[in-house]
């Protein structure tokens, strides 16, 4: 493996990568939570990182075996938008869906916030099998 060495120049196309990575996904001004999905004791487990956002602004949903995570972060900064060098950091809405990978019990979701990670425990359910259902032939009026 060899080292790229640093060079200035290279930084806007780093930039422009992450402009249409972020334009291919349609989150211009938001961002996408990061989220790990496991199974523990029965249940599927949802972590997702929300650092700096106040758990009040954020809402979870579980319908139909697929989770969503939405909310707004704040700006809550007195540093002059000309003043910046680079920005990172997006506020505005965020919205993250996914489907999970099992069958759950969304009434009975749980959702934790502590230390900037959002906790979503929900039971796994066992998929019910179809019934068979026979079908009743009648006579027809034709002769």
């Amino acid at each position: 493996m060899s080292l790229i060495k640093w060079s200035p120049f290279m930084e806007p196309f780093g930039d422009m990568d992450k402009f249409f990575e972020d334009f291919r996904r349609g989150s211009m001004a938001s961002f996408s939570p990061a989220m790990d999905i496991f199974e523990k004791d029965g249940n599927l487990v949802v972590k997702a990182q929300l650092a700096g956002i106040d758990p009040k602004n954020v809402e979870v949903t579980v319908e139909n075996d697929v989770l969503t995570i939405q909310g707004t972060s704040e700006k809550k900064s007195e540093v002059d938008e000309k003043n910046y060098y680079r920005k990172e950091i997006h506020s505005g809405s965020f919205y993250r869906t996914v489907a999970l990978p099992a069958h759950v019990d969304g009434e009975k979701a749980k959702a934790e916030f502590e230390d900037g990670v959002l906790l979503i425990t929900v039971p796994k359910v066992k998929k019910t099998e179809g019934k068979k259902i026979d079908v009743l032939v009648k006579k027809s009026l034709k002769k």
